[in-house]
């Protein structure tokens, strides 16, 4: 029987059975999207792990070279560095936001401003290692950033992984059953009450039948009797041809 009371009739059965059908198809499409996000997880996280060594390895050659930088030119040369840096900073993160399986992810960008300035930091001693400085932590940077936007794109695609397989396991295993017994119940409802009306005609026309047999056997009673004469109906072959009275 079914787990909701509805109404037995045509108009349920096919308003129904199009419910069950749109549900099927829902499910289908989010277990399609529940696979797009679970093979784009995946690369992700590989990708999360590659960048997490690059970003190992960077930031160990950044402080490398920066251990080389006091080194050679001092402790004191970070204190012209400082004097030398700019009230606004050469590079900025930005966001864009990108699409998968319905899904917005952000993705972070870095742009580098051009900045026509004379830089005389380390120039006495200590310059090279300087450059070979501000290139391996720029190059950190850029690993930190794609780490950032790929663990970023990771949490985002896990929690709409979440929510469809929520989705997906509600329609399979609760909301395509319930229509699909209800669309039986109302399938077996609809058969009885056919059968019914099928016998109720049968009944009623077995028992017309009936009373016009008892009628005509009646009638025929009666007949034999000499209480009623039988009403037969002339018949139009059987007449005389009446007489033509133009010519007589």
């Amino acid at each position: 029987m079914s787990g909701q009371k509805v109404l037995p009739s045509r108009m349920t059965f096919a308003a129904t059975k199009n419910r069950l059908k749109g549900a099927s198809t829902g499910h289908k499409l989010l277990k399609k999207k529940s696979d797009a996000l679970t093979v784009r997880i995946r690369q992700i996280l590989k990708q999360i792990v590659d960048n997490k060594v690059i970003m190992g390895q960077s930031l160990k050659e950044a402080n490398f070279s920066l251990a080389g930088v006091y080194y050679t030119a001092g402790d004191d040369i970070k204190y012209q560095v400082l004097q030398n840096v700019g009230s606004s900073a050469s590079c900025h993160v930005t966001m864009k936001v990108d699409n998968v399986a319905g899904v917005k992810i952000p993705v972070f960008e870095k742009t580098t401003e051009e900045k026509k300035t004379v830089d005389l930091t380390g120039l006495a001693r200590g310059g090279q290692k300087l450059d070979t400085a501000r290139v391996s932590f720029s190059k950190a940077l850029d690993a930190l950033i794609v780490l950032a936007s790929l663990q970023t794109a990771f949490v985002a695609l896990d929690e709409a992984q979440k929510i469809t397989n929520r989705r997906v396991n509600a329609l399979e295993y609760v909301v395509i059953p319930r229509l699909e017994e209800t669309v039986k119940y109302i399938a077996t409802e609809l058969d009885e009450l056919e059968r019914e009306d099928f016998v109720r005609l049968k009944k009623v026309q077995s028992y017309k039948q009936k009373r016009i047999e008892e009628e005509e056997k009646n009638i025929r009673a009666l007949e034999a009797a000499g209480v009623v004469v039988a009403n037969v109906a002339p018949s139009m072959l059987e007449q005389k041809k009446d007489v033509d009275d133009l010519f007589s």
